[in-house]
């Protein structure tokens, strides 16, 4: 388990309280155990007494007061909200992973932030540009949410308060599809981390000690990225069909050229088109321009496809991987 330093920050950043929307938000992230018992700083009071008969009747005393000052217990829990892997594209910015920081000790308490990358068990290192504190609605705002500095807006949580975080990361350009990127988000108490009983005196919420609990005050835990890329390949044919029923490539014989676009991988692609200048010495057939065997018109119309005079065009759109797409279309020599 990682540690952070121990020490404390001049700024503590407050989680407002949560509104019934959140109150719902709330209900779909993780389950958390409940905070340990009754609050930091509280006082347990305790007298007892005794009865006697000497002789003159049944008399009762008490004993002096007993106070105990409760200490506090630190105790923190991360859990990633996301119910499976984010998809990503290479290239991609603002891609975002979602953790529930949970305070299940028993005192407010104020946690740091951070988050590793290169933990390996992954293939490639997502780069963590932003983490952002959520500001109690649930949902991923840049504009109302808290852009996280660590030191100066610490999140600061009542016992058993949960907080979103949000951390945004870049998949580098070269991934391939279905590459899995790993982030940990890591939230540790500002009191002080270390081994469970680990003490520190007189920092608790009340006057008291703190003392680190079952998981040392530095809870964490992991989202992943995965890769949704597409790639395209063309392939292209001719036949030839020329005046005598051959397939010589003498003046007057018909070309008819084929295209297949095929796009491989998880992902898709947007604004595939395909675009084919007619060949020198040939004139172009008119109305020859096919897609999937269906024709199209060389006008710029309701269709996908043009002729402008000098080559054919045929606008694909978004094609999904696992599909292809093909276009025909017809010349003569000259």
């Amino acid at each position: 388990m990682m540690k952070a330093p121990v020490g404390g920050a001049p700024h503590r950043y407050r989680i407002p309280a949560i509104s019934i929307f959140a109150l719902a938000t709330a209900l779909a992230l993780p389950m958390q155990a409940q905070a340990a018992g009754t609050r930091a700083g509280s006082t347990i009071s305790n007298t007892a007494s005794a009865s006697y008969d000497a002789g003159g009747g049944t008399q009762t005393i008490d004993s002096n007061k007993v106070d105990l000052r409760v200490d506090e217990l630190l105790d923190v829990t991360v859990d990633s909200s996301d119910p499976a892997d984010v998809p990503t594209t290479p290239g991609s910015t603002q891609q975002r992973l979602t953790f529930a920081v949970t305070n299940n000790g028993n005192g407010e308490e104020a946690f740091a932030l951070s988050t590793v990358a290169n933990g390996g068990g992954d293939d490639y290192d997502p780069a963590v540009t932003q983490i952002y504190v959520d500001n109690g609605d649930g949902i991923f705002d840049a504009g109302t949410d808290t852009l996280y500095t660590p030191g100066a807006n610490d999140p600061v949580l009542a016992p058993d308060q949960s907080v979103a975080v949000f951390v945004l990361s870049t998949t580098p350009g070269g991934v391939a599809d279905g590459d899995r990127g790993i982030v940990s988000l890591v939230a540790t108490a500002k009191t002080g981390t270390g081994t469970p009983g680990t003490s520190f005196a007189g920092q608790g919420e009340g006057g008291g000690d703190a003392v680190v609990g079952s998981t040392g005050a530095d809870g964490q835990d992991s989202g992943a990225y995965a890769v949704s890329a597409a790639t395209v390949s063309l392939v292209k044919s001719a036949v030839v069909l020329d005046p005598f029923g051959g397939s010589e490539p003498v003046p007057g014989a018909t070309i008819t050229y084929t295209i297949v676009a095929t796009v491989a991988g998880s992902g898709s692609v947007n604004g595939l088109a395909i675009v084919d200048n007619i060949p020198a010495d040939t004139a172009y057939v008119a109305g020859s321009i096919t897609l999937g065997g269906s024709s199209l018109t060389d006008t710029v119309d309701g269709d996908v496809g043009d002729y402008n005079g000098t080559r054919i065009n045929v606008a694909l759109g978004t094609v999904a991987g696992g599909q292809t797409r093909t276009v025909t279309f017809k010349t003569t020599i000259d």
